[in-house]
């Protein structure tokens, strides 16, 4: 981004006095990859770790030191380069009202993380009058980050054993447009009980060639990157959700709430590669 005076500000992500007080998206997208940077240093470092600390919240889910550390860093990183914008977080709620919000989930899979499981990763978004616009998703346990931002397209970049490629590849969503060859992940059997949607999610199961639960944040960019092509869950919050939005529909695909409401926003996730979506909720209805 350039300064006022025609320099070139070597951070653009930073806030100085030089810099204009307004942000593009590929600067804000810069931001979010930055602040992944942060958090996969954060995550390693406690990953494994002997001396990890881990207590219950109150909904009795477990939260790690790791979690409290990755969102605090983050929080700081934003207040100082977006300073004007309201930050959204799993561990520390709210601040702030401008309509620029960060949405930050520090540790995507907290149960897989403090158990040594490799599918967690750090979620960033940012939301824009509610809508989420930039999204990022980091897992570094399994070698990979993907990212969008809105008009922009999605990318992901990935570490295979010993080679490490830096190359941006571009993703896209599968061009499957049957169920009976779709290949889906629905995570969570008790919660679709709960909402009264089991006996559907079975219907659903037993339309498709084939059914896995891989969990967490992973499905969904597996829809994004045409590896399955149906990904849902219920009892989701904002923070599961919002980093995930851009990156499956600057693939391609779709995204809303089982009931397919568009956006992060109620409680629960469908994901398709478009050619399904509207096939998937009826089913799901």
């Amino acid at each position: 981004m350039p300064a006022r005076s025609g320099t070139t500000v070597p951070y653009p992500w930073i806030v100085t006095e030089q810099t204009a007080p307004t942000f593009t998206l590929p600067s804000d997208l810069a931001l979010a990859r930055s602040l992944a940077d942060m958090a996969d240093e954060i995550s390693m470092d406690r990953f494994r770790a002997t001396d990890l600390v881990v207590t219950t919240k109150p909904d009795m889910t477990p939260v790690s030191d790791a979690d409290r550390a990755v969102e605090t860093a983050l929080r700081a990183a934003i207040m100082d380069s977006r300073p004007g914008d309201s930050i959204r977080g799993e561990e520390f709620g709210v601040e702030g009202s401008s309509s620029r919000q960060w949405i930050i989930d520090p540790i995507d899979g907290t149960k897989n993380y403090v158990r040594g499981v490799p599918i967690w990763a750090t979620l960033i978004s940012l939301a824009i009058d509610g809508v989420p616009v930039v999204g990022v998703v980091s897992a570094p346990a399994l070698g990979k980050r993907w990212w969008a931002a809105n008009g922009m397209g999605a990318y992901v970049n990935e570490r295979l054993g010993s080679r490490t490629t830096n190359e941006e590849r571009r993703i896209h969503v599968s061009g499957v447009a049957d169920l009976a060859d779709a290949s889906i992940s629905c995570s969570g059997l008790p919660r679709w009980q709960a909402a009264g949607r089991l006996e559907q999610l079975v219907d659903l199961s037993n339309s498709v060639w084939r059914t896995r639960d891989y969990g967490d944040m992973w499905p969904y960019m597996m829809v994004a990157e045409g590896q399955l092509d149906i990904s849902g869950e219920f009892d989701l919050q904002v923070y599961d959700m919002a980093a995930l939005v851009p990156i499956v529909e600057e693939a391609g695909g779709v995204f809303t709430s089982v009931d397919g409401e568009p956006g992060p926003w109620h409680g629960s996730a469908l994901a398709t590669n478009g050619l399904l979506h509207e096939e998937a909720l009826a089913k799901l209805a």
